[in-house]
């Protein structure tokens, strides 16, 4: 069993994406299980084969615990930590070849909390590789662009497992995915944009955060995949077979 974790912002289209790789790895005949771990999630475009909601209520915990949602969240997320053994089960009784894990919409709460990381480290499974999703929307100045890879590189030091950033909603930033591949190949090109976009003391920081972030090979390529129409999952596929299959794609 080789372990996808799913990771980005509230928005950023995990459950999407988990959704098409599903369907991509099961067309071409691989057995493929889904893991959600969102107990706070009211509905899905898949159907999970393993449910953290079963053993963990979010309005249970609100009334046991006289708590607002976020704090219900905040415990719902602990007590992730707390289910392995059953999931680990669960999980090892269906045995899939894949098993695509939907992690919580409040990142934040899964990778900076104890639990999460302690979920990643301590799941059993042949190989592991997280996906880290920037979000087309939020990604289309050069100064966002930034703070996001900073965001995904503090995420994977947290998961602490070989990471694959994808692009996702590139149906709705068509006119500028060509702008934003480049940023990610291109240091130069990148600070000549923050420069157009910014100046003083944002100018400094956004660029000496950039440029430390290039120290630890950031710049790794972005891989867009249309949550709409599952286009790049060809090259997204590649990607994780490099890591989980030395190579070795699924298709027939």
């Amino acid at each position: 069993m080789k372990a996808i974790f799913v990771a980005g912002t509230a928005g950023a289209g995990k459950s999407s994406l988990t959704s098409k790789i599903h369907e991509y790895y099961t067309r071409n005949g691989a057995f493929t299980a889904i893991l959600n771990l969102d107990p706070g999630v009211i509905s899905l475009p898949y159907t999970p084969d393993i449910d953290i909601r079963d053993s963990v209520d979010i309005v249970s915990i609100m009334k046991q615990y006289d708590l607002g949602p976020n704090g219900a969240l905040v415990m719902a997320s602990d007590l992730i930590a707390s289910k392995i053994d059953e999931i680990q089960q669960q999980a090892d009784n269906i045995n899939p070849e894949y098993l695509i894990i939907d992690t919580p919409g409040q990142i934040e709460l899964f990778a900076y909390r104890t639990s999460g990381p302690y979920f990643v480290k301590n799941f059993n499974a042949d190989e592991k590789v997280s996906l880290f999703l920037y979000d087309g929307v939020l990604i289309t100045t050069a100064v966002n662009f930034v703070s996001m890879a900073l965001l995904a590189t503090s995420i994977k030091l947290r998961m602490n497992i070989p990471t694959i950033n994808v692009l996702t909603k590139t149906d709705l930033i068509a006119d500028k995915i060509s702008e934003v591949l480049k940023w990610t190949t291109n240091v130069k090109t990148l600070e000549d944009t923050i420069s157009l976009e910014s100046d003083g003391e944002t100018y400094v920081l956004v660029t000496n955060l950039l440029r430390s972030l290039n120290i630890g090979g950031f710049a790794q390529g972005l891989i867009p995949v249309s949550n709409v129409t599952g286009e790049g999952m060809i090259n997204l596929e590649g990607a994780l077979s490099r890591i989980l299959n030395q190579g070795e794609d699924v298709e027939n």
